[in-house]
């Protein structure tokens, strides 16, 4: 089934070309489905390669799904200019009181600071904040999980030894939650990062399960009982050539950097990838869509609020 992205978006040219369906607005508003609203919060640099990386995942969903992006306003844009953000980016006071089916909130190269020290944290805040009442579901990504976690429950990040770097095998806790349908025992998985949150620290909180674990890089995948926040500590939608181009860019720069582990053929940079976590990947956010936005989402979106008062009185039913 289609997304709906801005027009002239070039991720949408691109996943075209590779016979992804995607439609303009005016042709989304002749059909008499709803879409599921969708709001991306991309906090990565190369913001044109993540678009196109989430959005092939999306696409991969039989529903129809409209999708807007969303940046800080408090951050200076190094890698992508201020006309492309202005085109096809919003800001927070212009999207504060809409309400969304679902939110993807991305990773970000800041893992190394303290969350208090982003330029962007207090208004990252005041989205998550916001995102707890306007939002159905939100899904977390790497950093943004960590920042999400740390956020909203107050588990703590650690910095480790050396970046983990690689693609690792996880295993699932729970088989029969939504989020793990169809999920074999063991699937791999990317990271790519300098810090981490701990299992025991996540454990001590109530609302949240642990839903799949790595021995090689910890935990994967939690999510709130009530399904409204997901957190993914990986990058299950990374390319192909992602890790490669980070591990290249690092020795580039003189930093040091070990290969990505079980990721080049042999471990050995000079030879090609073998990519091993694409269907895991579509599988995991094909639940996340029918599981905890379409199923549940209300048809009316002004009526989240109000699902909102009945979650915290208890009185709908956890996922």
């Amino acid at each position: 089934m289609p997304i709906t992205v801005p027009e002239g978006l070039p991720a949408a040219e691109a996943l075209e070309k590779e016979n992804i369906f995607v439609m303009n607005r005016d042709r989304a508003l002749h059909q008499d489905i709803r879409p599921l609203h969708l709001l991306i919060l991309n906090l990565m640099p190369t913001k044109a390669d993540t678009e196109k990386q989430l959005l092939r995942l999306l696409s991969n969903s039989p529903l129809q799904l409209e999708v807007e992006f969303l940046r800080m306003t408090s951050h200076v844009a190094k890698h992508t200019s201020l006309e492309y953000l202005l085109k096809f980016y919003k800001s927070f006071g212009e999207v504060e009181n809409n309400r969304y089916d679902g939110m993807i909130i991305t990773g970000a190269p800041v893992e190394r600071l303290k969350f208090e020290q982003v330029d962007y944290w207090p208004e990252l805040c005041r989205v998550m904040d916001w995102s707890k009442h306007s939002v159905y579901s939100t899904l977390h990504i790497c950093w943004g999980a960590q920042a999400g976690l740390y956020h909203h429950f107050g588990v703590p990040k650690y910095e480790l030894p050396e970046k983990l770097s690689g693609v690792f095998e996880h295993r699932i806790l729970f088989p029969a939650h939504p989020l793990l349908r169809g999920f074999d025992d063991y699937f791999w998985a990317p990271h790519s990062r300098y810090t981490e949150v701990r299992k025991s620290d996540i454990e001590k909180i109530p609302q949240l399960e642990i839903l799949a674990v790595s021995k090689r890089a910890g935990v994967y995948l939690a999510a709130n009982r009530n399904g409204r926040q997901v957190f993914v500590t990986g990058h299950c939608e990374y390319e192909r050539n992602t890790l490669a181009k980070e591990y290249f860019r690092d020795v580039k720069k003189g930093i040091p950097t070990k290969v990505p582990e079980n990721y080049f053929r042999d471990d050995d940079p000079r030879k090609s990838t073998a990519i091993n976590w694409r269907a895991h990947a579509s599988l995991l956010f094909s639940n996340w869509l029918n599981y905890f936005v379409y199923q549940r989402t209300p048809y009316n979106l002004s009526d989240l609020q109000e699902q909102q008062n009945e979650l915290t009185d208890g009185r709908l039913e956890n996922g």
